[in-house]
């Protein structure tokens, strides 16, 4: 016969839940409040477009520090119910999201730069210019084809890097000093769930939302490519974290 809950576990549950929503509303101000004083200010905005052209490596790492960092905070309270379980590493997590989100810069400059002069190989004129230019068929095709290339070749050596990343976080267990210990790469590649990291992160994800997602990325101006990325990357965090929770979890690890 199952068991009238006391007035004080009720109590309890209807704290938890309250807290739990005013967790959210928190998350959501805060999310918020990151880009709201750049539209308000003048200032700002001129701030936000000198900072991410002349410091754009560094700007690159602020911006997937965070944004990243708070998609995997979302991708956890959507499987768990909670922003930061224990062992959550929130402060390893951002730094690594920061040097993965340096890579990310480096892989616009390379892909954006590289993928015209193929075309042009193939017969394209001017690619390079057309890509300067107004919105055009042409211009659509070529950020597709950068988009396309970026995720091909280089989005998902970014995801399992990741990946690796949150298995190593995971076998520290909440221990700093196993976070701060060279990962052991060989274990944690073969402890990957490579049925929903394929299935989900690679074969599904990167078709069907990172190609156009970032072909639409391609065709702004380019000193707010980066700020977009790390938009999606929030994004790219929920994915990452829904994925890490829909297989096996792998024994010694979790």
């Amino acid at each position: 016969m199952p068991k009238t809950p006391t007035p004080k576990s009720q109590f309890e549950n209807r704290n938890s839940q309250i807290h739990m929503k005013r967790s959210d509303i928190i998350f959501i101000l805060v999310f918020v409040g990151l880009f709201v004083p750049f539209f308000l200010s003048d200032k700002l905005y001129d701030f936000f477009i000198w900072f991410s052209t002349e410091w754009a490596f560094t700007a690159s790492f602020m911006k997937f520090a965070i944004l990243a960092t708070m998609g995997e905070m979302l991708g956890s309270r959507i499987r768990t119910g909670i922003y930061l379980p224990a062992g959550f590493a929130l402060l390893y997590r951002a730094v690594v999201w920061g040097f993965l989100g340096m890579t990310v810069k480096a892989a616009f400059v390379i892909f954006a730069g590289g993928t015209p002069l193929i075309l042009e190989h193939l017969g394209m004129k001017n690619a390079a210019v057309v890509m300067a230019g107004p919105v055009t068929g042409t211009r659509v095709l070529l950020a597709f084809s950068i988009s396309t290339f970026l995720n091909i070749f280089y989005a998902p050596v970014l995801m399992v890097t990741h990946r690796i990343s949150d298995l190593h976080i995971a076998s520290a267990a909440g221990d700093r000093r196993k976070l701060l210990t060279v990962p052991d790469v060989k274990g944690l590649f073969a402890s990957i769930d490579w049925n929903s990291m394929w299935g989900i992160v690679l074969k599904k994800s990167i078709p069907l939302f990172w190609i156009p997602a970032q072909t639409v990325n391609f065709l702004l101006p380019e000193e707010f490519r980066i700020l977009i990325a790390a938009l999606y990357s929030t994004v790219l965090g929920v994915i990452l974290a829904l994925a890490a929770g829909t297989g096996r979890k792998p024994e010694g690890l979790r």
